[in-house]
């Protein structure tokens, strides 16, 4: 990726060295295993952490000087990036884009969604608008997922981001609306919907930033591809069971991940990423 004309974002809050645990009561490993599977690229996980202590934060680790922070300039980059995409995107319809917060941590994070470990992966809170990210995933993501490069991890980001803009549209309080009086099985339909609708979203801003700033390069596009594929539904289940089970899908199959995110790579056109009004996805 070229991201030299991208400016680093102001809204990162880093919590890197804090030593964040859980409070006594309540929770346990039922709860922090719920809280895996449903914040691993996931939105909100405040339905199973109702009733989760706050957690007991101590004093940060001191911080490390004198050393170039590379993987916090390239988060900050790409937020930047991202920032300058929908803010255009919300002023060409007539409204403010509010920018979100992101938040990097190590090990554990306290979000008003909840407490959440680093094993949860990236996640976005709507309670208080911010994405949390321990930078360790991308490790995992390359290594354990087989999604290496640069953009497999910009679009991490611009997922989560993707989250942002459908909490600002409303979309997203709707479907959780429409969730709380589904079944099981129709909860889980939307909820493919609405994480299709955000690769879809992260491809729109990978669309207007090449086309303004050129930031893509040879083999990108097929990095950020891979990225999609190896976080289908129907890939992790298999890596982890052995088996695919469709209606335990939450965030849609491998191909269908791969689809709308190219979709929005290649169209640029917000229309193009509606799920909810597509028949099937």
């Amino acid at each position: 990726m070229r991201l030299d004309e991208e400016q680093e974002s102001g809204n990162i809050e880093d919590r890197r060295g804090f030593r964040v645990s859980p409070g006594v009561a309540g929770g346990g490993i039922g709860t922090i295993v719920l809280v895996l599977i449903a914040l691993f690229f996931g939105v909100d996980p405040s339905a199973i952490l109702q009733g989760t202590p706050q957690s007991n934060v101590s004093e940060p680790a001191p911080a490390q000087t004198g050393a170039r922070d590379e993987g916090r300039e390239f988060v900050a980059r790409i937020l930047g990036s991202t920032e300058r995409t929908w803010g255009e995107v919300f002023e060409r319809g007539g409204r403010q884009y509010v920018e979100p917060k992101l938040v990097l941590f190590s090990g554990a994070a306290q979000s008003a969604c909840g407490f959440a470990q680093a094993a949860a992966g990236p996640f976005y809170c709507p309670n208080d608008q911010k994405v949390y990210i321990d930078l360790s995933f991308y490790r995992e993501l390359r290594d354990r997922f087989q999604a290496p490069g640069d953009f497999a991890q910009a679009y991490v980001i611009a997922h989560e981001v993707g989250h942002h803009v459908q909490n600002l549209l409303g979309i997203m309080g709707k479907v959780q609306a429409r969730q709380a009086r589904s079944s099981e099985r129709e909860a889980n339909a939307l909820s493919v919907r609405l994480e299709l609708q955000a690769d879809c979203l992260a491809g729109i801003w990978a669309n207007f930033a090449n086309r303004e700033r050129h930031i893509l390069g040879p083999g990108d596009v097929e990095e950020g591809l891979n990225a999609a594929a190896q976080i289908g539904d129907d890939t992790l289940q298999k890596r982890a069971q052995g088996y695919v089970v469709p209606e335990g899908f939450t965030h849609g199959s491998a191909e269908q991940r791969v689809r709308w995110f190219r979709r929005g790579i290649e169209s640029g056109d917000l229309k193009r990423c509606d799920t909810f009004g597509a028949g099937s996805v």
